[in-house]
């Protein structure tokens, strides 16, 4: 007798290179495709990540209207009249004043949907569970959007550190039948900010697959760099990144003579003001900007270093990657408050000597001087401890050696979703 099989729907902006987005294509990739059907609904179907979603993963059409909020208001409008959208027209004119006006971005989202859900329709297939795969537009879309039995929805940071207003999602929280977010630490301030809701907030690591991210850290990649003294930088290219930090630091080893490279790979926000800094700085010859990369393990396995910088962040998968390569590993302390949260896994993954410093979720990820190094958040410290790595081999040497003993794959972690899938 065959077995009826469950219906998940994941629900994600799109698949670019983003820590989110990483975990979303690790969990597809181990998902078990015999017992359920999976299909997934991204607002725009672009990402580095899109030819890599598992086939068995049926991709729903993106919204048509949510681009129309993706483009200047001119476009918009003349797409709008053109085809006769006249319902996308009103509410993308109405929803000119928040752009204007609304410095936050994170706050900027949040009241945008109040226009963006007039223009979607509801999806008209029946689920058994709706799962928003990230804050805001996607928990929202979940909630307002989806019919199922059960609707979970995912913070793939610490909550404090968004810069979001608390009251908002209460409206949309009190609908999820869990929330589930990435550490002990986020679970711990989002229990701190929405003690309403304390008994549906779960602890889910991010999926890390350790088998395919080493067997991809083999492929094809650029041979015109220098590997030699490298530092590897993985993650959207913003200010919560501690980039400028990097770039100082740069600074102060070329003053001092160390000879080094360091390549970020990354797209964002904050791309121009790096390039401004660089050549400020005039460092061209030691820093490189490769942009997004499909498969990035190949330069964290050849790099000497792979270094996170942030000023604050959720549990960071870079550093987890980074560990199960091996790779020596650097990261910035930042505060320990709740609305600071850096990221650190990455590294881990790819089991490099790893520098970091000390920040709220280091000590989950790094143990300072014994698998990675920790530092202050300044320019200084990151360019001391840089050098101290770059010098010292049996320090690198001993960080790599602990790293292999550690167990750095998480795909155990699917089984907590699979537990709640199964309290249908």
């Amino acid at each position: 007798m065959a077995v009826t099989k469950k219906n998940i729907l994941f629900i994600m902006n799109n698949l670019q290179c983003g820590g989110a987005e990483k975990a979303l294509l690790s969990l597809l990739q181990i998902f078990d495709y015999s017992t359920y059907n999976v299909d997934l609904l991204l607002f725009k179907k672009e990402g580095v990540f899109l030819n890599k979603l598992p086939n068995e993963v049926t991709l729903l059409e993106a919204p048509i209207a949510y681009s129309y909020f993706d483009m200047p208001i001119k476009k918009a409008i003349i797409n709008c009249v053109k085809t006769k959208k006249w319902n996308v027209l009103i509410n993308r004119i109405l929803s000119v004043y928040v752009f204007k006006t609304e410095k936050n971005e994170a706050v900027k989202e949040q009241k945008l949907w109040k226009y963006i859900k007039c223009t979607f329709d509801n999806l008209p297939k029946k689920y058994d569970v709706s799962i928003g795969f990230l804050e805001k537009t996607p928990n929202y879309f979940c909630v307002c959007k989806t019919e199922a039995k059960l609707k979970i929805g995912w913070i793939h940071t610490n909550y404090s550190n968004m810069g979001m207003q608390a009251k908002y999602d209460e409206k949309y929280f009190k609908y999820l039948s869990f929330i589930a977010t990435i550490s002990s630490e986020c679970v711990e301030d989002l229990k701190y900010v929405f003690p309403n809701h304390s008994n549906k907030i779960i602890e889910i690591n991010n999926i890390v697959s350790s088998s395919l991210i080493d067997t991809m850290s083999f492929d094809k990649f650029e041979t015109n760099l220098d590997f030699k003294h490298s530092i590897v930088t993985v993650g959207r290219l913003s200010f919560e990144k501690g980039l400028d930090l990097a770039i100082q630091a740069c600074e102060i080893l070329k003053n001092k003579g160390v000879v080094f490279h360091w390549y970020f790979i990354g797209e964002g926000s904050f791309r121009k003001n790096m390039e401004d800094l660089i050549k400020e700085k005039k460092l061209e010859l030691q820093i490189k900007i490769l942009g997004l990369k499909e498969n990035p393990y190949p330069y964290i396995k050849n790099a000497s270093i792979y270094a996170q910088t942030s000023r604050f962040e959720g549990k960071s998968i870079a550093i987890d990657e980074a560990k199960i390569l091996r790779k020596p590993i650097l990261v910035t302390n930042f505060s320990t408050a709740k609305d600071q949260i850096v990221a650190i896994d990455e590294a881990k993954i790819l089991r490099k000597p790893i520098l970091v410093t000390n920040f709220s979720t280091a000590k989950d990820q790094i143990e300072n001087g014994v698998n990675g190094l920790i530092v202050a958040m300044n320019p200084q410290a990151i360019a001391d401890g840089i050098q101290e790595m770059l010098l010292d081999k049996k320090l690198c040497d001993t960080f790599v050696d602990n790293l292999s003993n550690e167990k750095l794959d998480t795909q155990d972690e699917i089984m907590k979703l699979y537990n709640l899938i199964e309290k249908i």
